[in-house]
């Protein structure tokens, strides 16, 4: 089996995309920080701020696939990194000259989710021309477990910086990351082979994607459990932010309440990499068996939630919700993704990926403001509980999909990259 570090270039990648991350946590801790106290967005404009950021992957995700699949994806990551940079510095000036107002600032966070969206459909669909096949699923934990490393210390190191040097400097070290990123990638000598070379009909590649995604044998009931996945969970997630919040010890400061909650999703973030470690031996079950195992450890691990009472015992039933969700999502995904990436020809790679992930992007969007709603209806407990059973039927459906059978390519020679229907 070939060495993961001997595979040309992938150093070079892995570093970039663990700076850009670390990076990233910096402004998920600052851009709150923003909205409340610098524009002063109201709660409703805090949600078309939260909206913002994600209706790019409903309005352009699959249009991004088609893009990473007609250009050379490297000198896209090349340039989404440097637009980020520009646009955080444009951001920081704004900041520091006070002229900053709600609508410019959701522009730009309309912006940075754009070009993160093509940066993200070109970076899954790069990892397959650096490595070979049968270490992607190697090659995609790595990845993962540097950016569960960076979930795990990056918000308290945001957190750090603005204290120490302000929003606006904070911002402009998300900014550098950024153009570090950039320089990395840019000296990656390993070259890019020019995508295939032929007549081009937007409608055309669109529904290749779309074909490709819903008749394939394994990807359609991965792909349809995954959205229906991504729908329930966000509900969930929405109703225990607002459990941890407002529900475990109902009065708390909201300084306090901020640092449990930090707390409790910084040990979310030690079982993703817990996950993540334990992925390499897990795989030798097979994609299928691990993935319906992850989807079965997610629901206990909500369940966990749901039956949290209050008190000291309480945070400690919300922790270790977290810690067996991430866990779930740690240990599944590596394997996920790099089954994906192998059964996939090159040229559709990135609408493969666009495809998948804009759809799950979108049930965020659809199950966030649900779960509240259900929040104010059922209280906490009733809506984890009504969430917990939609993940449940979800993971049943896998199980009884042909999708506990898939194994990854380099493990089954009878499976082939251009097997479908």
């Amino acid at each position: 089996m070939a060495r993961l570090l001997d595979q040309p270039g992938y150093a070079r990648f892995w570093t970039s995309e663990t700076v850009s991350t670390f990076g990233t946590y910096v402004s998920a801790v600052a851009m709150p920080l923003v909205a409340s106290f610098t524009v002063r967005a109201t709660e409703f404009e805090f949600g078309l701020l939260t909206g913002a950021r994600y209706a790019p992957y409903l309005a352009f995700g699959l249009l991004a696939g088609v893009i990473a699949d007609r250009y050379r994806r490297r000198p896209l990551l090349i340039s989404m990194d440097l637009g980020r940079f520009l646009l955080l510095g444009l951001l920081t000036g704004l900041l520091f000259s006070g002229t900053l107002t709600l609508y410019s600032l959701m522009a730009f966070v309309a912006l940075a989710g754009t070009m993160s969206l093509f940066y993200e459909a070109a970076h899954q669909s790069y990892l397959p021309r650096l490595v070979q096949p049968d270490v992607l699923p190697r090659a995609n934990a790595r990845l993962q477990l540097s950016g569960f490393v960076a979930q795990t210390t990056g918000p308290l190191l945001g957190g750090s910086l603005i204290r120490l040097i302000g929003l606006p400097l904070s911002l402009a070290v998300d900014a550098c990351s950024y153009l570090a990123s950039a320089v990395l990638l840019a000296t990656i000598k390993r070259p890019e082979p020019a995508p295939e070379v032929r007549p081009r009909h937007l409608k055309t590649e669109l529904r290749e994607g779309l074909s490709w995604v819903y008749r394939h044998r394994v990807l359609a009931p991965y792909a349809v459990t995954l959205h229906a996945h991504f729908l329930f969970e966000s509900m969930a997630s929405v109703v225990f932010t607002l459990l941890v919040l407002q529900g475990l010890e109902p009065g708390l400061p909201e300084k306090e309440a901020g640092f449990r909650l930090g707390v409790v999703l910084a040990i979310g973030g030690v079982g993703a990499v817990a996950g993540s470690w334990a992925s390499g031996w897990a795989g030798r079950l097979g994609m299928g068996r691990l993935l319906v195992r992850g989807r079965w450890l997610a629901v206990l691990g909500w369940a966990l939630a749901a039956v949290a009472g209050s008190g000291s015992a309480g945070w400690v039933m919300a922790a270790a919700s977290q810690f067996v969700v991430w866990f779930a999502i740690g240990l599944s995904s590596p394997h996920e993704l790099g089954y994906r990436q192998a059964v996939t020809p090159d040229r559709l790679q990135g609408r493969m990926n666009a495809t998948i992930r804009s759809l799950n992007w979108g049930m965020l969007t659809i199950g966030a403001p649900v779960g509240g709603l259900l929040t104010q209806s059922l209280g906490y407990r009733g809506a984890l509980w009504l969430a917990t059973t939609g993940i449940a039927l979800t993971a049943l459906a896998a199980t009884l999909s042909p999708v506990r059978h898939a194994r990854h390519p380099a493990a089954d020679p009878q499976l082939k990259v251009t097997s479908a229907g």
